[in-house]
């Protein structure tokens, strides 16, 4: 039975003195013993975090009395912590695109995973994947394009090159849960782009609502925890990652010659020095011991 709830939420609001929510959070969050990663910033709070039915209820309740009482907010579940440690950040920005948006002013049309399913099968509309590469080649939208990106800071850059002659077709753009389209789509139409469009609630809603024989997605949806990858039904996923660039691993990959679990893979094995490789070792054989 499964016995750890998983939370995945996000809210723009303005917050008066992040310094102080970030110190409410970590203390809350170390006496209920809970785990993951919140972001504070003055623009909101963003994060996924694991814990028993108790602590989440704990937290969400706290959170609702601070105010943030109109959360994107998801729960799944797993046999154990799906997070090793717990970070409670203070930051600029809840999700880093690097230039000025503000979502609560301007944002993009919401698409529930129902319409989203029947929008991006026009043959009019570009469907835009925000996510970086790594998540992309975990797993995607049918016929959706990858900007390629290796962080979302990247992704106003992508904009300026490839999208300049697009501000009159239909765009529509999804991510893991939904905050970082919040932004794109801010942004997109900041710079003039007629008719945006995002998933409400991300891949995630998509994969929790959608049942896997009507799905447009492939593959499995990348997540930023141990479980590395979920599936339809938000379901815990076949993929791994190699802990030692963490980039998300397939079956053929565990084959390849310079796959070494928890010291690297066909991606990372160039770029790390013998002493690097020399500390994962130790960490995989203090881990195998533990």
């Amino acid at each position: 039975m499964d016995t750890i709830v998983v939370a995945a939420l996000y809210q723009f609001k303005a917050v008066a003195d992040a310094s102080a929510l970030q110190q409410n959070l970590k203390a809350l969050c170390k006496e209920q013993q809970i785990l993951g990663t919140l972001i504070v910033a003055n623009e909101g709070i963003n994060g996924t975090v694991s814990g028993s039915r108790q602590a989440i209820d704990v937290l969400h309740h706290f959170l609702l009395a601070q105010g943030f009482d109109r959360m994107e907010y998801k729960e799944s579940f797993a046999p154990e912590h799906t997070f090793k440690r717990l970070k409670i950040k203070l930051k600029k920005e809840i999700v880093t695109l690097g230039v000025h948006v503000d979502p609560r002013e301007t944002v993009g049309t919401y698409l529930q995973p129902k319409e989203w399913h029947e929008f991006i099968q026009q043959p009019d509309v570009l469907v835009i994947d925000t996510r970086n590469d790594y998540e992309f080649v975990t797993g995607t939208f049918e016929g959706a394009i990858d900007p390629q990106t290796k962080t979302f800071g990247e992704f106003p850059n992508y904009v300026q090159e490839h999208l300049k002659d697009a501000k009159d077709k239909k765009i529509a753009m999804f991510c893991t849960g939904g905050i970082r389209c919040e932004k794109s789509t801010s942004y997109l139409l900041q710079q003039g782009f007629k008719e945006v469009y995002h998933l409400k609630g991300g891949v995630l809603n998509y994969l929790a609502e959608i049942p896997s024989e009507e799905s447009l997605w492939k593959g499995e949806c990348f997540v930023f925890d141990r479980r590395v990858g979920v599936a339809h039904g938000v379901d815990l996923g076949h993929t791994r990652m190699c802990f030692g660039c963490g980039h998300p691993l397939f079956e053929g990959d565990i084959e390849h010659e310079h796959y070494e679990e928890g010291v690297s893979c066909q991606h990372c094995y160039l770029q790390t020095t013998p002493e690097q490789k020399a500390r994962f070792r130790m960490r995989q054989s203090q881990k195998a011991r533990k």
